[in-house]
């Protein structure tokens, strides 16, 4: 079978190159935004034409939470236009399409995890093109998974762990935020697991949860991450007034994994223990 991998110089589209080599059964083709711009109905067309994929795996988005706020035009053309776009190309092309999506399609006001079937009200504009990205793929293509995830983090690309890494070695002390609750997700699991789904063979299509077990604030994240790399700092824990943003964030945001683990099998690691040691 043959993966088309949008997307993929960014984070998850690294990762899914990390672990390619488990997946013998599979050709990947790896496709950034030059070669397969998903605002450009006409390039995904001719490289779909050129490769012909039975999967394709949407992993270009356009994250920047903050950033979004201001820059609404952007966020809506590669969230929202750009998913109906591989959307429509994959109905044209009879492909599957596997699509990143993220818990900020919730509003954080729960206090358990989040089911696949609850009520979604994002509060931000990535959030919202996110959601609205979603709704698009469930309109125009019948065969697709969606995988929410959290907290996305990795050996690779500009995320939470490397931050903190970064400036534990500028700083003596530091603040993070402890009164938001989620789950990290190591992205090199999350390629995993949708490599396993599509080598399931399985036609179970629809929306899935997908991060890492348990749940913590980013402190808890912060402190698991200095703790494993033995990084010594005065870290301390701050409320999200202590540090406001341009885009709210849920303020609970765990996403419950029954769905996809009872369908799939999928085994999944408690969040401490995928943390990496890195250097």
């Amino acid at each position: 079978m043959v993966v088309l991998v949008t997307g993929a110089s960014g984070q998850l589209g690294q990762c899914i190159k990390h672990v390619a080599h488990r997946y013998d059964n599979l050709t990947f083709y790896y496709a950034d935004s030059k070669e397969a711009n998903v605002t450009d109905k006409a390039s995904l067309e001719s490289v779909f034409a050129k490769i012909k994929p039975d999967f394709c795996i949407n992993a270009a988005a356009y994250t920047a939470v903050d950033k979004a706020e201001s820059d609404k035009e952007n966020a809506f053309a590669i969230n929202v236009t750009g998913s109906k776009n591989l959307a429509e190309v994959c109905a044209a092309n009879k492909v599957t399409l596997v699509h990143i999506s993220t818990d900020f399609v919730f509003d954080g006001e729960k206090t358990t995890p989040y089911t696949e079937i609850d009520a979604t009200n994002p509060q931000g504009v990535y959030g919202l093109t996110k959601r609205q990205g979603e709704e698009e793929i469930e309109r125009i293509l019948p065969e697709h998974f969606i995988i929410r995830t959290s907290w996305l983090y990795s050996q690779f690309a500009n995320n939470f762990m490397k931050t903190m890494l970064r400036l534990a070695s500028e700083r003596d002390s530091l603040g993070v935020i402890d009164d938001q609750r989620g789950t990290p997700t190591n992205a090199v699991d999350l390629a995993d697991a949708v490599l396993k789904i599509i080598i399931s063979g399985k036609k179970a299509y629809g929306i899935y949860h997908y991060s890492n077990e348990g749940e913590t604030s980013w402190y808890g994240f912060a402190k698991q991450i200095f703790k494993i790399n033995k990084v010594v700092i005065d870290l301390k824990p701050i409320p999200t007034t202590a540090y406001p943003t341009p885009a709210k964030r849920p303020k609970y945001s765990v996403l419950d994994k029954k769905k996809i683990k009872s369908t799939f099998g999928i085994d999944i690691r408690e969040w401490k223990e995928a943390i990496p040691v890195y250097n």
